[in-house]
């Protein structure tokens, strides 16, 4: 089955809902050329390792290995790090390797393009503070968790830190698992983006998926500068996608469980932008669990774009409860025909997840749609909208509902504001767009 952007779309059961706007039609997904530059990737060890990294070519493959070992930590360091489409960086890491930590010291961007791949389950960090950018090719086949940031160093506890601008010698100490992101040097112009729509298998309901994917159950997480997502998509099936970044100096804690990485932004410290657009989507739903969360300045989700999370079709168990989506910006959150999803699924069992949305304003527009259904057997999470000034539907959906033939409970519709406007739907009988 190919997940494109479907919807079916029901006339309003008996549930909680809010008022709200007209119908959207089925989007239309988009069609992607693929590049075939048979290039291969640009990988140049710096030469700042006690025990340095070593990199090979076979055939259109990089192979990196050596590096310098802490416990069951390996650090890398590079001069450049580049993957064109058509070829690949290999880490022929060991198999006891729980983290694969990459720095990358030299002036440019890392243009990954291409597929990274590691062995066993370790989880990979590429740190690059002049940024990093995923094109349509890129690709993930990695055992752990992922995260791409423009921090400048990673710190460990109190016993040290491995920092990319200051190109410092990892201690042999540093065996535990890196504990924050440090952002002390803000290059403006350093910014995440993510535009990958490579086929990335089936995800746990049997349809297609595309993008960056990690195994399910694991984290991806995106830290800037500003992340931008324009038609690209993630995908952490049961995981955790985490989106956010710095606009001034500053530290972002970072939970380290095995394989299941989280984020800690301080609440006093400027943040980056986060957009999604042109049918950008980031996708966690599955058997249970699957969690979105954004943190910034300003939120944009425009043109079609999708956060799903919830229980997949066909899915889950009586004892299932999915993830949450939270969204959480200083300034607006904005969705433009754009869809933020927490639904059980058709056939799925169990109960959903809640939606959690703070800002100072929230603007939706153009049959932009929040949901927290119920299609399944189960009961629909809730939602949770607390802004300071402007909440704004102009006849768009907030909407908990029972759909027809499930079995569960809508949930409820909590909206905390200063103010409140709505441009309500002209009849009850249109339709609303369920995923």
């Amino acid at each position: 089955m190919t997940r494109c952007r479907r919807c079916w779309c029901w006339k309003l059961a008996l549930g909680s809902w809010l008022v709200i706007g007209s119908a959207i039609g089925e989007a239309v997904l988009q069609t992607f050329a693929f590049s075939v530059n048979c290039a291969f990737a640009q990988i140049t060890p710096d030469g700042t390792l006690p025990n340095n990294s070593s990199v090979t070519t076979q055939n259109n493959i990089r192979i990196i290995e050596g590096g310098t070992q802490a416990g069951s930590n390996l650090f890398h360091s590079f001069q450049e790090f580049s993957v064109l489409p058509n070829s690949g960086a290999y880490f022929n890491n060991a198999v006891d390797i729980q983290n694969i930590i990459s720095r990358v010291t030299g002036g440019s961007v890392s243009k990954i393009n291409g597929l990274i791949r590691t062995n066993g389950t370790a989880n990979l960090f590429l740190i690059n503070p002049n940024g990093i950018i995923f094109g349509a090719n890129a690709s993930l086949n990695v055992g752990g968790s992922f995260v791409a940031s423009t921090a400048n160093a990673l710190q460990f506890g109190n016993i040290g830190f491995f920092n990319a601008t200051d190109k410092n010698i990892p201690s042999p100490l540093l065996t535990i698992n890196p504990s924050a992101l440090l952002f002390n040097q803000i290059n403006q112009n350093a910014v995440i983006q993510n535009n990958s729509v490579a086929f990335a298998g089936k995800d746990p309901a049997g349809f297609d998926a595309f993008g960056l994917r990690v195994p399910d159950g694991k984290s991806l997480l995106l830290v800037g500068g500003n992340v931008s997502m324009n038609g690209g998509q993630l995908n952490a099936y049961n995981g955790r996608v985490e989106l956010g970044g710095l606009g001034k100096p500053g530290t972002v804690a970072l939970g380290v469980d095995g394989d299941n990485l989280s984020l800690k932004f301080p609440e006093n410290v400027t943040r980056a932008n986060v957009s999604l657009t042109n049918s950008a989507g980031v996708f966690v739903e599955g058997a249970g669990g699957g969690n979105i969360t954004v943190n910034a300045q300003n939120i944009d989700i425009l043109k079609t774009s999708v956060l799903s999370a919830g229980i997949g079709q066909s899915l889950g168990s009586v004892d299932t409860v999915a993830g949450d989506i939270t969204l959480n910006a200083i300034g607006e959150i904005k969705a433009i025909k754009s869809y933020i999803v927490n639904n059980v699924q058709l056939q799925a069992i169990g109960n959903g997840g809640n939606v959690t949305i703070s800002s100072n304003s929230l603007f939706l527009s153009d049959g932009a749609q929040l949901q927290t259904n119920t299609n399944g057997q189960g009961d629909a999470g809730s939602m949770n909208i607390n802004a300071r000034d402007p909440v704004s539907f102009n006849r768009d959906v907030a909407i908990s509902n029972v759909l027809k033939g499930a079995v569960g409970k809508s949930g409820n519709i909590n909206i905390t504001t200063g103010s409140l406007s709505l441009i309500p739907l002209l009849s009850l009988s249109e339709k609303i767009c369920h995923f």
